[in-house]
């Protein structure tokens, strides 16, 4: 059911093991959907700091780091998209959680979005109930592992699961969430092709807006970060008109 702006729908404080005080940043101009996004949150346990604009969102961050961005697309000044730019350029902030809620549909906007470093991406008018599951479903993407092993070793490779970090060469490689749960699950599936289907279903289980497209999204963006030459991947191999393969560089 979408409830219409200015309406409440109490959903509990149930959710995931130890979520109860996570702090979530709502950057959203419109009051009314401010406070129904604030409302429904805190209903689930959340903490929630809200911004009518992305001016003070970054410096905040940094003197009380969220779990989550939530941004509306459409704001005064710059943009959501902006924001999401300025998040992934600031180190200490830069793995954190970032989903997109905004009235614009258009894959366009939606790939945008990702290529951006968006983790999640939520259309008006939207169903809070959804919205809460969306959110809990980014999150526990952070602490749950894809796989059991907790280090990953691939030619000049590591993948640490439990600290959910990247080293190239000994130097540590920033991704975001959704990044690290598709370059650990290829990265586990050693040699395996694996189609854009099979990864989205093992990576965006409850995130319909992803697309294949999107997947190719996410391939480029490891591509620049664990690539020497992206353009000519040691790693990450393409099958054309299938999908990919994770390889060990010879």
């Amino acid at each position: 059911m979408h409830l219409p702006v200015g309406s409440f729908e109490p959903l509990g404080d149930a959710g995931i093991s130890g979520e109860s005080r996570l702090l979530v940043f709502v950057v959203e101009d419109e009051e009314d959907i401010a406070r129904l996004i604030s409302h429904n949150l805190q209903a689930a346990g959340f903490e929630v700091q809200s911004f009518v604009s992305g001016a003070s969102v970054v410096s905040e961050a940094l003197r009380e780091m969220p779990s989550l961005f939530l941004l509306d697309v459409m704001l005064p000044g710059a943009d959501g998209f902006e924001l999401c730019r300025q998040i992934r350029q600031t180190s200490t902030l830069s793995a954190t959680p970032i989903i997109f809620l905004t009235a614009k549909t258009e894959e366009a906007d939606r790939v945008k979005g990702l290529e951006l470093g968006g983790d999640d991406y939520i259309t008006k008018p939207f169903s809070p109930r959804e919205l809460v599951a969306r959110v809990r479903s980014v999150l526990r993407g952070v602490r749950k592992p894809l796989v059991n092993s907790e280090m990953l070793r691939v030619g000049d490779l590591e993948i640490d699961a439990s600290s959910m970090t990247v080293q190239v060469q000994g130097r540590a490689v920033l991704t975001t969430v959704r990044e690290f749960r598709l370059l650990e699950y290829l990265a586990s599936h050693l040699g395996r092709v694996l189609t854009r289907n099979q990864l989205l279903d093992a990576v965006w289980k409850e995130t319909p807006f992803v697309t294949p497209r999107s997947i190719d999204v996410y391939v480029r963006r490891l591509r620049e970060k664990i690539e020497t030459d992206p353009r000519h991947p040691r790693y990450l191999k393409t099958l054309r008109g299938i999908g990919y393969r994770f390889e060990s560089p010879r």
